[in-house]
C-alpha cells in the first residue's frame, strides 16, 4: 500500500498574514499561527490513525509549527534542508503590488519561465521536493509520516509526483490554508492524491 505522507503548510507568519513572500527569509509565526500548530497537534492526536515519523524543513516557521505535534505523538522531527521554501529572489519579503508590473505579469503568465528575476528555478525546486518525499517514503516503508513545509514547494512537488505541468501549480492548486492537511500516498514511482486542505482546527 506504500507510504502516506501528511504534507502540511506551517502556521501563519508575520508576513503571510500581510501576503508577502516569505520564501527563505525567516519570519516568526502570528499568534493565530501558533494556534493552528497547536491545532494540527490536536488533530493528529486524536485521528485515531498513528503517525510514525516527522520530517520537517530546516526553517524557523516549520520547526514551530512542527513542535507541538513532535510533543503530542512522541515523536524527534527529523530535518530536511530539500523540504525549504522556494527562493523568491527579488520578490522575498515584497507584495506583488510593491514590484515592476511587467515582472509581476510574467510571473503570472508562466511563473517557471517567468519566474522572479533571483529565484530558485521552480521546476528545480520542484525536483528537489518530490525527491525528498520519495526519500522519505521509502525510508519508512509503508507508515505513515507527518511532512511540515512550506506553501509554494508543496504545490510544486505535488505537479511534479502527479504529472501535472509545474508551471500550472498557481492554477491547479490554488493555495494551501496553514496547517492543513494534504495527504498523498507513495508506492514506488507511483503517487496519489488521497486528501487536499483538510482543516485541522
Amino acid at each position: 500500500m506504500g507510504t502516506r505522507l501528511l504534507l502540511v503548510r506551517h502556521g501563519e507568519t508575520e508576513w503571510h498574514a500581510e501576503n508577502r513572500y516569505a520564501g527563505t527569509s525567516e519570519v516568526g509565526l502570528t499568534e493565530r499561527g501558533r494556534r493552528q500548530a497547536e491545532g494540527l497537534a490536536a488533530y493528529l492526536n486524536s485521528a485515531g490513525e498513528p503517525v510514525t515519523a516527522l520530517y520537517r524543513s530546516p526553517q524557523g516557521r516549520a520547526q514551530v509549527t512542527a513542535e507541538p505535534s513532535a510533543r503530542a505523538l512522541g515523536l524527534e522531527p527529523v530535518v530536511l534542508d530539500e523540504l525549504r521554501e522556494v527562493h523568491f529572489g527579488i520578490a522575498e519579503g515584497k507584495v506583488l503590488s510593491e514590484l515592476d508590473p511587467q515582472v509581476v505579469a510574467a510571473f503570472r503568465a508562466d511563473p517557471v519561465a517567468g519566474a522572479f528575476p533571483g529565484a530558485e528555478p521552480t521546476a528545480e525546486a520542484a525536483r528537489r521536493g518530490a525527491a525528498a518525499l520519495r526519500g522519505i517514503a521509502k525510508r519508512e516503508n509503508g507508515g505513515r509520516v507527518l511532512v511540515v513545509a512550506h506553501n509554494t514547494l508543496i504545490r510544486v512537488t505535488l505537479c511534479e509526483l502527479l504529472g501535472i505541468p509545474v508551471r500550472d501549480y498557481r492554477r491547479v492548486f490554488p493555495r494551501l490554508e496553514n496547517a492543513a492537511i494534504t495527504e498523498i500516498g507513495i508506492d514506488g514511482d507511483a503517487t496519489s492524491l488521497r486528501r487536499f486542505n483538510l482543516p485541522t482546527s
